[in-house]
């Protein structure tokens, strides 16, 4: 039989856990301002789209072996791994809008995800000379589409409609500047 005492420090251990567990690493439900939350939408969205472009060029070579292809799918994967969760880590903008922006980063978070996983798909399907070339075409494709999908994420988020500190805050944070249409 457990004594009362036992029960006691049991418990307290237990409530102890779970909130050092409550407590530690960040959180999707986090906020942020909304300056430093577009500094780090637009700054996480920069970073990939640097990193993915000598990818990119490496496919518009020629003379591509299944290896050097498969490489620059590495480079792309990891880059967007990175990418999404840079923008899920973001959190949320403390601002009265901030939820739909956070849910507007996300969605793009899941659908580079996907792109990746096509790209993945193509490589798998690597067979002989012409299905290097095939795969380059898909990749290639879906390649462009995460990257206009990325670059045009300002446009998007000030499409909804959003309150005028996250609209602010989007046109005038430094690491936003490049990511604006025409820019």
């Amino acid at each position: 039989m457990i004594s009362t005492n036992a029960k006691r420090i049991g418990a307290l251990a237990v409530t102890a856990a779970l909130l050092a567990l409550a407590g530690c690493g960040g959180s999707d439900d986090e906020t942020s301002g909304a300056t430093d939350w577009a500094n780090s939408v637009c700054s996480a969205a920069a970073g990939w789209s640097d990193s993915v472009s000598a990818a990119a060029t490496s496919l518009q070579g020629g003379n591509l072996s299944e290896d050097s292809l498969e490489s620059a799918v590495d480079d792309v994967k990891d880059a967007t791994e990175t990418l999404a969760d840079d923008l899920r880590d973001a959190g949320t903008p403390d601002t009265e809008d901030g939820q739909q922006a956070k849910d507007l980063v996300d969605q793009l978070a899941d659908e580079i995800e996907e792109g990746v996983q096509t790209m993945g798909d193509a490589l798998d399907d690597v067979q002989g000379v012409s299905g290097i070339a095939t795969a380059i075409t898909q990749i290639t494709s879906t390649l462009t589409t995460m990257s206009s999908d990325v670059g045009g994420i300002i446009d998007q988020l000030e499409q909804l409609d959003l309150g005028s500190e996250l609209e602010d805050a989007l046109t005038n944070a430094d690491e936003c500047a490049s990511l604006h249409s025409g820019g």
